[in-house]
């Protein structure tokens, strides 16, 4: 299970609002909050819904004791920009910027 603390942090991380964050997982602004201040671990599925929205928007849950020795965290999709660059075999005079 996902923590208050997360959502909040990975909403902050994606930039999104309250409103969006809302609007995005179907659950009304009110449970949102509520949600990120630990009031809501009575509702499983508002959790889930709020979930999926970030994970549908670049955001990776990370459990606890994942990785090192640290508590739950959230991090972003590497994201690529599809733009790898030039291939040394086809660098020519006509490309060298």
């Amino acid at each position: 299970m996902i923590t208050g603390t997360q959502i909040r942090g990975a909403r902050a991380m994606t930039g999104m609002s309250i409103e969006e964050l809302a609007a995005a997982s179907g659950l009304s602004a009110k449970i949102i909050s509520a949600l990120e201040q630990g009031e809501g671990s009575g509702e499983p599925q508002a959790f889930l819904a709020a979930k999926h929205a970030l994970e549908a928007a670049g955001i990776i849950f990370i459990a606890s004791g994942n990785h090192d020795e640290g508590g739950p965290g959230v991090r972003l999709k590497a994201r690529g920009n599809g733009d790898d660059g030039l291939r040394p075999e086809e660098l020519n005079a006509t490309n060298d910027d």
